[in-house]
């Protein structure tokens, strides 16, 4: 980032104040000092305090670079502030770290003062807290209790001008076997709109496996098998919520870890199976393991006669071009009729790729939209020995020739696919029916993507072909067992996915489920491991989970939601199916069921963070959510709205990063949020009026009278943001507005400042 210009003079002060620590030794006392006229939270208010008549200091953007060499990080976070005045202020900065973190530097515009860092007993760290609670008369102050913190006074910031602080902290990361975690404090409000530039370098002394994050997407770049460097994704840099990394240290073979989270109410809790591959396998690239047979399948009917055919047999050409040694090919080309390029696959070489190209450069468009024959004739075919058979099939309309009943088309995947032929679908414009090409590819272990009027058809073939790369492990199969071997029967349910994917190089491997008991439990996956058939043992014990991960069933319960929408899609493919088929009813309870008690709404149930929907009454919001999702997901089975939801369904089934905003694709392929619904580690809370309510007390609110009523800034307050601390869920407290929430089973109203 460079070495900062020296602008003014400042005045520097840093305190540590560590809220939870266990043992405070012979530390004299330490008297509190006046707080500046504006106190900011980086990770937590863009302007936490201002006097009145004065302009307020504000955060205009912030950076960390984060550097991780095993088990220990160092990260240099630079913040930049406004001043918006037009005079002269000081800027006081409450900054959260975690524990152990030691300060390592601090630079800003201007000449350096003395900087010293005490620490406080417990009963002093209280005072300050409560005096920085009770004059700021903010909130948001209280999501970092039991957090270290780094106090810093920075003075002058000049009127209308500009000041750059720069704070590096080291400390140690958890391990936990072959996973080493970090995470950087930060707020989960959906008011936070600071965006944060991070950047992670890791170094370690044994190869990486993979590198994964929970909170945010990522952009992932390998350096060498034992270093990789990732950032958030651009378009992610706002989103809330403390950052989280974790990776795996590789071993042999596939590489796995578990998160967990304990939950009673379903008998031990929820985990998360994370795994990985080797990395550095690009060096096989051009002789892999597991070759690969591709089938095109091209669409050329008469709308897709111009622009579309054109991109299509480039791509197709490309395809061919990129295929490896070893590897076949094969075209299918339909439209009322099915033709072939070869009656069997063609290993490529000089001689197919010519006579490939000539054959595909002939292709004209004209005639109907035979989906059935063509998708028939695809799986049926011989595969090239020893190969991984992938068919890419494209379709720019629906089917219009031949046997055109949806339900018959998709069972030819479900029933009469013999060799396993993964069938990756293409949806081309909005004239296709989406959710056709999204279950024969999810019935084969593959995905469909939908190619948006305008988008380059050549270009979204290609990046999935790129995808393909390298096969690693095909037809794996997941058992979960006793340490010795036994089936461990009733001690999982509902993992998600259910049927394990094909892992190409550079794919991760995400799983999620409950667990019953505390017992160990062994998973084994077996399946064709770079070429062999291998199996892959991992055992895990329960003893480290933990409601920190509250991460967890959030992310299990978004896929789980995305499953039952994705059975009730499916019936819409049956005209007699409506809302009132008992089937359909049941998973529309269970739906609404899920939507509300973990605070994960879709644009079926968007209703849900609507002011006026009456939680109490349950058959009314049933019936809202049933007529929602039959003319959506049941009716809908082309055009703009198909393929929307399309777009919002296929992340969701796979998920993996949480989505805090609730952000989908309405009808019209708009992007929206929703803003009345606050996700907070693993509860949810709903915005009624000026009060937030726990979604386990939603249903009841109404007729509800709480046990107790805290009062905001009270030594109960501040007791009771301890109690919530030790869980990780403090931010329950720290939103605007009075919070309606449970602790111990009772409800608790907390008369909040907005």
């Amino acid at each position: 980032m460079g070495k900062p210009k020296k602008k003014a003079t400042c005045i520097v002060g840093f305190l540590f104040i560590f809220l939870t620590a266990p043992v405070w030794g012979n530390l004299r006392h330490i008297g509190l000092r006046p707080l500046a006229s504006n106190v900011i939270v980086p990770q937590s208010r863009a302007r936490a305090f201002a006097p009145q008549r004065r302009g307020a200091i504000e955060i205009t953007d912030i950076s960390v670079l984060i550097d991780i060499l095993e088990s220990t990080a160092t990260t240099t976070i630079e913040i930049r502030l406004r001043n918006t005045s037009n005079r002269r202020q000081e800027a006081e900065l409450i900054v959260p770290v975690p524990d152990g973190a030691v300060v390592r530097g601090f630079a800003y515009d201007g000449p350096s003062g003395e900087i010293t860092a005490k620490v406080l007993p417990k009963e002093e760290a209280r005072r300050i807290y409560q005096q920085l609670v009770s004059k700021i008369r903010d909130p948001a102050l209280v999501e970092f209790v039991g957090y270290n913190l780094i106090r810093s006074s920075v003075f002058p910031i000049e009127a209308n001008g500009r000041q750059k602080v720069r704070l590096t902290y080291e400390h140690l990361l958890e391990v936990d076997g072959n996973r080493v975690d970090y995470v950087l404090p930060r707020t989960e409000s959906l008011e936070y709109a600071v965006p944060w530039k991070v950047k992670a370098n890791i170094k370690a002394k044994r190869p990486i496996s993979t590198v994964y994050s929970a909170s945010h997407k990522l952009e992932i770049e390998r350096e060498s098998d034992k270093e990789m460097s990732v950032k958030i994704a651009t378009d992610a840099v706002k989103e809330p919520g403390p950052f989280r990394l974790s990776y795996l240290l590789q071993e042999n073979g596939v590489t796995a870890s578990m998160f967990a989270y304990p939950d009673k109410k379903v008998g031990g809790g929820y985990f998360l199976l994370l795994a990985g591959l080797p990395g550095g396998l690009s060096t096989n690239v051009d002789d892999p393991a597991i070759k690969r047979e591709i089938t095109l399948v091209i669409d050329r009917s008469g709308s897709m006669r111009n622009e579309k055919l054109e991109q299509v047999k480039e791509a197709a050409l490309q395809i061919i071009a990129g295929l490896k040694k070893g590897e076949a090919f094969n075209i299918i080309i339909y439209n009322n009729t099915v033709q072939w390029f070869s009656k069997k696959p063609l290993a490529k070489d000089k001689e197919s790729e010519a006579a490939a190209k000539a054959y595909v450069e002939g292709i004209t468009a004209t005639g109907g939209t035979n989906i059935y024959d063509a998708l028939r004739e695809a799986l049926q075919q011989e595969p090239a020995k020893d190969t991984l058979p992938i068919v890419l099939f494209l379709t720019d309309g629906l089917p219009t020739v031949g046997n055109t009943n949806e339900i018959a088309i998709r069972q030819i995947v479900m029933k009469s696919n013999p060799h396993k032929r993964r069938v990756f679908t293409f949806g081309v414009g909005f004239d296709v029916n989406a959710p056709l090409l999204q279950k024969i590819a999810t019935e084969s272990r593959a995905r469909a993507e939908f190619v948006l009027p305008k988008e380059d058809v050549e270009v979204k073939v290609g990046a999935v072909f790129k995808r393909l790369t390298g096969p690693v492990l095909a037809d794996a199969e997941l058992e979960v067992t006793k340490k010795n071997g036994q089936p461990a029967v009733g001690r999982t349910r509902d993992i998600i996915p259910e049927k394990l994917p094909d892992l190409f190089e550079g794919d991760q491997l995400v799983l999620l489920g409950q667990y019953v008991g505390e017992k160990p439990i062994t998973f084994r996956v077996r399946g064709n491991y770079m070429g062999k058939k291998r199996t892959f043992k991992f055992t895990f014990k329960f003893d480290k989970a933990n409601k920190k991960n509250g991460f967890v069933p959030r992310l299990w319960a978004s896929r789980k939601i995305a499953e039952l929408i994705e059975a009730v899609r499916q019936m819409g493919a049956d005209p007699a199916k409506s809302k009132d088929d008992p089937k359909v009813k049941e998973l529309v309870d269970e739906i609404v069921r899920l939507s509300t008690e973990f605070g994960i709404l879709t644009e079926y149930t968007a209703f849900l963070a609507r002011e006026g929907t009456d939680f109490a009454d349950r058959s009314d919001v049933l019936l809202e959510a049933g007529t929602t999702i039959h003319l959506r997901a049941m009716r809908s089975r082309s055009g703009r709205a198909a393929v929307s939801q399309e777009f919002n369904l296929a992340p969701q089934k796979r998920q993996s990063t949480l989505n805090y905003g609730n952000a989908y694709f309405n009808e019209r392929l708009e992007r929206v949020a929703i803003a009345n619904v606050q996700q907070i580690n693993d509860q949810a809370y709903y915005r009624r009026g000026r009060r937030w309510v726990d979604s386990r007390l939603v249903e009841k609110e109404k007729d509800l009278k709480p046990a107790r009523v805290i009062e905001f800034g009270s030594e109960e307050f501040l007791d009771l943001a301890q109690k919530l601390a030790r869980e990780n869920r403090q931010g329950s407290i720290a939103l605007r507005g009075d919070i309606l929430l449970m602790v111990d089973g009772d409800a608790v109203l907390v008369r909040n400042v907005e």
